[in-house]
Formats: C-alpha cells, structure tokens, sequence
C-alpha cells in the first residue's frame, strides 16, 4: 500500500473526535483566504493546502514561515531550522512561495491533487517516519479517530505515548469544507500565473520618416534662396 491509497482509504474513514477546536480554527484559516488565495495563485498549490501547512508549521501565525515556522518574517533572518538559510524574508506571502516552490517536498510540483494525493503530499511534508512504521501521521490525522497517540518528540525519537495535541491537516480540512464551498480536494488548481519581468520590454521601433528625393530637396533649396533674395 502506497502513501497516497493508505490516506484515502483513511480519508474514507476518518471522524472527528475534537470538532470544536476544528471548528474555531478552521473559521480562522477561511477568514484568511485571501491571503493564501494569493499565494496559490503564484504556486498552484489549492489555498486550503496552504492554509492547513500553515497552521501546522506556525499555528496560523503570519509571523511564521511556512517552512518551518520560525517567526523571522521582517526580521532580516534565515531560517536556522530545516531547511536552513532560507531568507531573509520580507513578507510571509514572499517566505510562503519559496517555502512551497523551492524547498522539499516541492509542493508547487505537485500534479496529483486527488484525496490521496493531497494528502500525502502533506504526510511527506513533515516526513514519511509515521508511514515507515506503518502508523498514521499525527500531522495529517490528529483530531480525528485515525490517530490515538505517538509522536515523534525529536528527530528519530519516538515516544509511542505522547498525544499530539495539535490538529491534523485531515481534521482542519473536513472542518473547513463544511464552512467553504471552494475546500473540494481531488480536482486539479490552476496554473500558477506568470509572474511579470521587473524590466519592461523595449518600445517596438517606430520607421523613420520618409526622405525627400535628391529633385524635391533641389527644388526646395531654390525657392529657399529666391524667398532670401527678395
């Protein structure tokens, strides 16, 4: 079983076991759609895709990058987390791009964006350790009954009795689709759009004026001396 047919088959599943608290912070995440509509725009990644990152990565803090979640958004700073050295950033729109277009797991690449698909794109966003053990990924099935407990507490250490009390990004999306007519997974985005060149394009050359014959110009100069002469 792949990555993407277990989170479907999840999907399919899946219940929510803190509806409340999804509820509160999916309203927040809609209320922001612009933002990430924004963002999506320039990435081709569906703006609740982004929105479900960013409330893992930074709980929702436009502060925080959403590679990581570090708040150096304006500061000057690079990330010193993994990814390092992404930055200085002087937006979270700018940070929000280079994060989905430029780093692992190059969301923007994406072209598989059915249920499953989605979904473990999101799993490979905080890394498949979850999958290799056969375990569903707290980062995307927190909050509902996918997901009882275990976590990774530090790089390569397990605890198989730590509770994530973060929600998944399945359980913020299943909120957010009752509130949002536009959170559809399994249906492809739009392209990215362009983005302009800084500089714009030289003017298209305009023809020069005609030249008037070697008689006109003769002609011309002779009546120019006979008006100066009288």
């Amino acid at each position: 079983m792949t990555v993407e047919t277990d989170n479907a088959t999840r999907w399919t599943r899946a219940k929510l076991t803190r509806g409340p608290q999804a509820s509160a912070v999916a309203k927040t995440l809609v209320g922001n759609r612009g933002r990430y509509l924004s963002v999506a725009r320039q990435s081709g990644v569906p703006w609740f895709v982004i929105a479900v990152i960013h409330q893992r990565e930074s709980s929702g803090s436009f502060a925080g990058v959403l590679h990581n979640g570090q708040k150096i958004i304006g500061t000057g700073r690079k990330t010193t987390l993994v990814p390092k050295g992404r930055g200085p950033f002087a937006s979270w729109e700018e940070a929000a791009i280079d994060a989905l277009v430029n780093c692992a797991p190059y969301a923007a690449r994406n072209t598989d964006w059915s249920v499953g698909g989605t979904l473990a794109l999101l799993e490979r966003y905080n890394g498949l350790g979850y999958y290799n053990r056969g375990l569903p990924s707290p980062y995307v099935w927190a909050g509902t009954d996918q997901y009882v407990k275990g976590k990774y507490v530090a790089d390569g250490k397990y605890d198989p009795n730590h509770v994530d009390q973060q929600l998944g990004c399945a359980a913020l999306l299943m909120a957010m689709r009752e509130m949002d007519a536009t959170v559809t997974l399994g249906y492809a985005p739009a392209p990215p759009e362009p983005i302009p060149d800084s500089v714009p394009p030289d003017p298209a050359p305009q023809p020069l004026p005609d030249k008037p014959s070697f008689w006109a110009a003769f002609f011309m100069a002779v009546a120019n001396f006979f008006r100066r002469s009288k």
